[in-house]
């Protein structure tokens, strides 16, 4: 089944984190957009929306992960 990946989702222990770093601050903003754009980029992708190849699919759900990862510990940090 093809569908997106919200970090409210991903990260359901950290919700109320989630929504509250979004506005209070900038880099974690940043780093939620940026995922949030990565995710509906290979949402698109998967749903034959946007040709794509499967290299190019694997790239960007490689960055995806290395980005969600950045965000966890940035969620466990602080």
């Amino acid at each position: 089944m093809i569908k997106k990946h919200p970090l409210t989702e991903e990260f359901p222990e950290f919700e109320g984190k989630i929504l509250e770093m979004k506005v209070d601050n900038e880099h974690f903003k940043n780093l939620f957009e940026a995922y949030d754009a990565l995710d509906h980029e290979i949402y698109r992708i998967e749903s034959d929306s946007e040709p794509a190849s499967d290299e190019t699919a694997n790239q960007l759900r490689i960055k995806r992960l290395h980005l969600k990862d950045e965000i966890y510990k940035f969620l466990k940090e602080n």
